[in-house]
């Protein structure tokens, strides 16, 4: 269960949108960053609450087993 959660937690992290700096916004003095703290939307909102969830999921799961592995 755990190492289907983290190959999960590689897929969606992957999958998210990327945002890269230009160059164009490197020698502007950084006037692209006017944007950069809109709120998320569609595809890339959907994609960090399924981050967020699988990366629960994986603590919840490594947590559960450490508590099993201890009382045997």
């Amino acid at each position: 269960m755990l190492i289907i959660v983290s190959i999960l937690i590689i897929v969606a992290v992957l999958m998210q949108p990327t945002k890269q700096q230009d160059a164009l916004n490197a020698l502007s003095g950084g006037g692209g960053d006017l944007f950069s703290n809109q709120k998320k939307r569609g595809f890339e909102a959907f994609m960090v609450k399924v981050t967020y969830v699988l990366l629960v999921l994986f603590f919840v799961c490594s947590i559960v087993l450490v508590y099993l592995s201890s009382h045997k």
